[in-house]
This record gives structure tokens, C-alpha cells and sequence, in this order.
């Protein structure tokens, strides 16, 4: 049997905090629930022309999907996938649910400001998302519809939403492999439909793997949907 191989990067991403890289082509980004319970807004950009970036609307649409699991991947507004979802326990995420904002959580979860709370202050997904993007470049205008990973939300028969809870358990992840240069941008808060009037936002674990074999990664994604294949070869030839 093969030792488990050691990630080129670990570490914790706090309850609140937020959380950017490139993740190179080939590379493998592994997010693991520590707790349980925890919400990981996600967003995704073409590292090398970040006007390409992630569609949630064509995603789901060329997959016949209203959430993520593995198989799925994550479409870019030129039709290249920026992600493969290639690992995960769960086998629900929601892309529906968008970001929270500073009214939203004020109005949740009350006053909490950094002068009392010091790094325990309220903060919100859409801020947290905003910190990140500005290291790279990019503003508000850039600001995506985002994947929630480790939630779920459903929808009735009028298209209302209700978060489910519990969802997401301790030891919960999904892996991400990046067949292109992608931007990956993060934030480990509570989901905006989450009813909790506690502001507890979960950490999550983070480990970087490389991971050589893309047809391996790929193979599942690419055989889940024929839009899946074309979408991974158009990604692939633009790398030839």
C-alpha cells in the first residue's frame, strides 16, 4: 500500500476568516470540515486573464444541477472548467444561496464590533470575499455568484429556499483539481439562510496536494456529462 501523500500546504482557515491562492494547474485543493456545520463561500477565476471567471448559472444549467457534488465541475464564463470536484463525502453543496452582506449580519446577529470583540468581531461573507479579491486586483465589479461548500439548500414547489441543518458533519471535504491556473478565493462563515442567531462561523482545514495523473482527476468529471467532456477538452487546447 502507497504512504498517503504529504500535502505541499496545510493549514487551518479560522471561523471568519477568508483565504486566496492560485491554484496551479494540476494541483489538488482538499477543504475538510473540522467541527461540523461549517459554510465555505467559494469563488473562482482564470488565474492568468482574471476577466474569465466562475458562471454558476451555466454550470448548473449544462450539468441539469441545483448542487454540486463529485462529477460536477465549474464552468468559467468562456465555457473552461475551472474546477473539478473529484472528492466528496458529502454529496450536496449549494450554489444558490449567494453571500451575506454587513446589513444582513447586523441584523442577524446584532452589533459586533472589532473595538469589543477584537478578532472575534462579526464579519460578512460579501467583505470577506471583497479583502481578498483587492489583493489581486480585482473590486466589487468582479464580485461573482458564489458556491457555498458544506451547505445545503432546497427549494420547494413555489421556489422558496430553506437551509438544512444539520448538513455537513465533522470530518466532511471535498476535493477540487485544477485543470487550468485558477484563482481560488474563500471565506469560512455562516451561510446567509442559516437560522442560527449565533454568529459561530466553523474553520476548515486546508491541504494543497499535487497531483500529477489530470486524466485520473478528471476521468469522472469528464464521464458525467457529455457537456463535462467537451468543456475539459476546450480547456485542454487552451494550454496547447
Amino acid at each position: 500500500m502507497n504512504a498517503p501523500q504529504e500535502p505541499l500546504l496545510a493549514e487551518t482557515l479560522p471561523g471568519g476568516g477568508h483565504w486566496s491562492m492560485i491554484l496551479r494547474r494540476g494541483r489538488l485543493l482538499r477543504i475538510t470540515d473540522i467541527e461540523g456545520g461549517a459554510n465555505v463561500a467559494l469563488l473562482a477565476y482564470n488565474a492568468c486573464e482574471k476577466s474569465e471567471r466562475l458562471n454558476l448559472p451555466d454550470t448548473l444549467k449544462a450539468q441539469h444541477t441545483a448542487k454540486l457534488t463529485r462529477g460536477h465541475c465549474l464552468y468559467s464564463d468562456m465555457g473552461r472548467v475551472l474546477l473539478c470536484i473529484c472528492e466528496d463525502s458529502l454529496g450536496w453543496h449549494d450554489p444558490l444561496g449567494g453571500v451575506s452582506d454587513a446589513t444582513e449580519v447586523l441584523e442577524k446577529y446584532g452589533e459586533g464590533r472589532y473595538q469589543q470583540l477584537r478578532n472575534g468581531f462579526h464579519r460578512n461573507l460579501q467583505d470577506n470575499l471583497l479583502v481578498e479579491l483587492g489583493k489581486w486586483g480585482l473590486s466589487i465589479a468582479d464580485l461573482v455568484m458564489n458556491a457555498n461548500l458544506f451547505s445545503r439548500v432546497d427549494a420547494d414547489e413555489q421556489a422558496r429556499l430553506s437551509f438544512v441543518s444539520p448538513h455537513s458533519s465533522a470530518g466532511d471535504r471535498i476535493g477540487l483539481y485544477a485543470p487550468m491556473d485558477t484563482l481560488v478565493v474563500l471565506s469560512a462563515l455562516q451561510h446567509p439562510l442559516d437560522p442560527n442567531p449565533v454568529y459561530a462561523p466553523k474553520p476548515v482545514a486546508l491541504e494543497l496536494l499535487a497531483a500529477p495523473d489530470v486524466a485520473a482527476m478528471t476521468a469522472h468529471c469528464r464521464d458525467f456529462r457529455p457537456e463535462n467532456a467537451r468543456a475539459l477538452t476546450l480547456t485542454e487546447r487552451y494550454h496547447l
